[in-house]
């Protein structure tokens, strides 16, 4: 770990720049909404979870920006919607300096 001039970790930094969303969705609508949250960028992980808190599926960033990854994401997604009635979307986000 290192420290900078002011004393400050980088771990530290790193954990002041990370923010986090939860939104609330309906089988339906998850689909569109992870694809909405994608496109908006900074984005570090996304987590789906069911109507227990129980967590359905983590996806972390790099599979969301390369292209050729997607297919299988959205298959997998898509499965999730049309199982589930209600879920939560935790999203982590990277502010940039």
């Amino acid at each position: 770990m290192t420290t900078t001039e002011t004393g400050v970790s980088e771990a530290t930094r790193e954990e002041e720049r990370r923010r986090y969303e939860t939104h609330e969705v309906y089988g339906e609508g998850l689909l569109a909404k992870i694809k909405e949250i994608i496109h908006e960028g900074n984005v570090r992980r996304i987590i789906i979870k069911n109507e227990d808190g129980h967590t359905l599926v983590e996806l972390p960033v790099t599979i969301g920006v390369v292209g050729a990854l997607l297919v299988p994401v959205w298959a997998a997604v898509g499965a999730i919607a049309a199982i589930v009635t209600n879920c939560t979307i935790e999203v982590e986000r990277h502010d940039d300096e």
